[in-house]
Parts: structure tokens; sequence; C-alpha cells
């Protein structure tokens, strides 16, 4: 679900040292070789998340956090990383985020306490946020303006969208014949090998001016999410007017109010608030924001069902997603060649309502399900709409911005999403557990898996009606705001 970070400008940056430089094709292989791990990571340990609750003792609950801790940090960190990457050097923040993602990926494997994973997992996610924005912007700087670059980066955009779609298979290959160990721990030779690359091969770049970095703001908007989200959780066990529930709601609130603070006056703000008086921008982040709240959960709560209801091994759940990353793929590769014939509103609410349908469908699904009618079926409508649905809005949020904002407006709509799922994630298996709780057995998790999808087709529908009403319908309205 992750897509491409703020691209640096080509005014912005200095000039690259040249002292041995690298064949194209090898900066090309070690760039992506970086971004491949950190995609691969968000969707690899969904088909190992009941392996990894029979071994370390998790609740159904807890387990959500083996993924939030990673989505939380990713998200909230990923600007900051951009940022870093242009004032300390691209080549420089590469290998610290590789060596810190790889270095997080080996206490996550070794970990015998729940959180001890969850912490590796946090650091794995800032690990994350700093290494994907130096690959993409090592490419830019890399390869010159116009059809070699073009290239670059749709290559670097086609291993992210492998790094997804393998996920769920390598997940399941590695848990039925390994452990759920090495989920985590098949990241440590291949970073090492990435990392000795990086420092015998790639060159150093920077920008020419020198910017503050705002560390206060991404560990505000950091801090409050994961605040929010551990109150949401608490309210399944403790109700919600248990002071466990309200006081890190009450906190998570108080310090995105404090971010929003320290935002508006900053001189080098991670989050230019000014931005969000384009109607493009807001209306298109808050409708990801919402969309992401109901679709990223579908891997998850889809990969409990097939094991602990259906009683898949980890391999069959993992090649049983396939066609379900291939329409994601596909519905993202079509979605610029539609808008040009339906535009890109009409083509974000299309995809939007076909992603609602397979989450309806989704909804009903119970202990007796068949792979066609109950994974199949509703996986087709869910994940083609969902390709369809992001590629629009991410135009739609960048089509009203100057020039120069659009790298900072790309990685907003991005850092959207995922802070949406993360939320989105924490409330839905609130809900599932609540139902779970209330019954026995099989017939139980499959009601409670099911309700989640329910709730998330009325978020997405929510999303939807955002889209139809605030949406703006072509590029000049949405340069007019």
């Amino acid at each position: 679900m992750v897509r491409m970070p703020p691209i640096a400008t080509s005014a912005a940056l200095s000039k690259t040292s040249r002292r041995t430089a690298a064949p194209a094709w090898l900066v090309m292989l070690l760039v992506c070789a970086g971004q491949f791990l950190v995609i691969l990571d968000v969707s690899v340990v969904n088909v190992a998340l009941p392996a990894v609750r029979t071994g370390l003792g998790l609740s159904e609950l807890g387990l959500q956090w083996i993924v939030n801790a990673y989505v939380i940090t990713f998200a909230g960190f990923m600007l900051l990383g951009g940022r870093a990457a242009d004032i300390f050097g691209r080549k420089r923040v590469f290998v610290l985020g590789l060596a810190l993602f790889t270095i997080a990926s080996v206490a996550g494997g070794l970990a015998h306490q729940p959180w001890q994973l969850i912490a590796a997992r946090t650091i794995q996610g800032v690990g994350a946020a700093v290494l994907s924005p130096a690959t993409l912007t090592i490419l830019t700087t890399s390869f010159p303006a116009g059809p070699a670059r073009t290239r670059a980066i749709a290559t670097w955009t086609a291993v992210g969208a492998g790094g997804g779609a393998v996920g769920g298979l390598v997940g399941g290959v590695l848990t039925e014949y390994l452990s759920w160990r090495w989920v985590l721990l098949i990241n440590v030779p291949v970073g090492a090998l990435v990392l000795a690359g990086a420092v015998l091969w790639l060159t150093e770049s920077r920008q020419s001016v020198a910017r503050r970095l705002d560390v206060p703001g991404a560990l505000l908007v950091t801090g409050g999410l994961g605040l929010v989200a551990y109150g949401i959780v608490q309210t399944e066990t403790d109700g919600w007017a248990s002071a466990s529930a309200l006081l890190p709601l009450a906190a998570g609130l108080v310090t995105v109010a404090a971010f929003i603070a320290v935002e508006a006056r900053a001189k080098a703000p991670l989050m230019p608030l000014g931005l969000f008086r384009l109607r493009s921008v807001s209306s298109a982040n808050a409708a990801m924001m919402l969309a992401g709240a109901a679709m990223f959960s579908m891997w998850y709560f889809l990969s409990l069902y097939v094991q602990n209801v259906l009683g898949y091994q980890p391999l069959q759940a993992g090649l049983s997603f396939i066609p379900h990353s291939l329409l994601i793929v596909l519905g993202s590769k079509l979605g610029p060649r539609l808008m040009n014939r339906v535009g890109a509103k009409s083509l974000a609410i299309t995809g939007a309502v076909i992603s609602t349908a397979g989450m309806v469908w989704q909804g009903t699904m119970d202990v007796d399900g068949t792979y066609l009618g109950t994974i199949l079926g509703p996986g087709i409508l869910m994940a083609l709409g969902a390709g369809l649905t992001a590629t629009p809005v991410a135009s739609i949020a960048t089509s009203g911005a100057d020039p120069a904002d659009q790298g900072l407006v790309s990685g907003l709509i991005n850092t959207s999403r995922q802070m949406g799922g993360a939320l989105g994630l924490s409330v839905l298996s609130t809900i599932a557990a609540s139902r779970i709780e209330a019954g026995h057995g099989p017939k139980a998790l499959a009601d409670g898996y099911g309700l989640a999808f329910q709730v998330g087709s009325m978020v997405l529908l929510g999303s939807i009606l955002l889209m139809v009403i605030a949406l703006p319908r072509r590029r000049a309205d949405a340069a007019q705001g």
C-alpha cells in the first residue's frame, strides 16, 4: 500500500560526486533492492500472524501491533526521512536507514517476548521511513532528466508493487518450511549484501541549500497516532469510559494538536499547513485516509480467516492471495489510461464503489466458506477497486499544488493512506475482537472477521461520499482550490 515518497526537484539538487561512478544498472539494482525490502515488510508478516500468535502467546488485539508498529512509524517518519536525505546526503541516509532496518530485523527474528517483537517492528518502521525516500532521490540524481529517468522511476515503482504483491507468498513459504521468524530474518543477508554494495558503489549527493529538519514534528505526529491507536485498542477490554482508554486517547489528541501548533510556527515544517487550503490537497488526503482505513485491513483479516477458520497452511494462504496482488497491480496500471477517458474523480469513485461491493460480499464470510465464493470472488472486487482508486486520488492531490511542492504533496497523500490504515486496523480489530469474544470457536472468528469487513465497507462509503462532494473534477478546478 505504500506509494512514491517525495521526489526532490532537480533545481534543488547539488552536483553529485563522480569519483567512482557505478554503472547505471548497479545503482538501479541497489536502490530497488532497498525499496523491495521496505515494501515487502508491509505485507510479508500477514500470513505469518497465526504462527506468531502461537509462538509468542499474543492476544487477538495484540497481534495487530505487529503490523501497526511498522506502519505507524513508517508513515510518521517518511517525510522526515525524505528531508534528511536531502540535507545530510542520500547515500549516507540510505546506508543508515538500511542498517537500522537490518539490525531491527535481526532483533525481531530473535524475539522471545511480544514486546521485543513490537519494539523491533517499530524500529524497522523508522529505518524504512529513512530508507525509502532516499532510494528514489538517488535514482533522480543518478539518471538524467528524460527517458532514462522515466524508465528508472518506472522500474522503481514496479519493484515496489512487486514487493507488496509477493509478500503473502514469501511469508507463506518461509513460515511453512522454516519458521515465522524467517519473515524477518530473510532481510538480514539481503540487507547486508545491499549495504556492502551501497558503501562501495553509490556516490553522495545532497541539496546545496541548507534546510532545517523538523524532528519535533515527526515525533509528535507519530506519538499522537500511536497513542490514539492504543486508546482505541484498550476500549475493547476496558470499555470507552475506562481511564486506560480515555487517557491515551486524550493524550493522543493533545499530541496531535501540539503537532499542528508546531507545524504552524516552524520555519521548515514537516507538513506545511498552508497546502491544505487547496481544495485538491485537503479533500484528496481526507478521502485517501478514509479509504486507507477501510482497505488496508483486507490482508490482515483475510490472512487470519483462511488459516484460523478455513484451516489453510501458510503456503496455501500465500498462494491464495496471488490473484488479489496481481489485480491491485493491474488496477494501478490501468488507472492512468482510464483517467484520460473518464476523468480522475469519476475513476476514483468508480474504483471505491467496486471495492465497497467486494467488502460487503466479503463481510458475508462464514465458517463454511469456499475459496472461489468467499476468497477469490470478493477479493477480485476489493483488490481491483483499490488499485483503480489510488492513482486518481493521488493525481488530484498533486494537481493543484505548486510544481515546487509536488514531491511534498505526493509524500502527504502516501502518509495519509498509511496513517488511515493504522487507525483503521486498530478500530476494525477492536470491533472484530468484541464479536469474537462473545462467541466460541471458528464460527465466532468468522463472525468477527466478517463484521470487520462490514464496518470497513461503511467507512469506504464515507470516503465515496466525500469524493462525490469535495473532490475537484478537473485540473482547472483543482488549481482554483
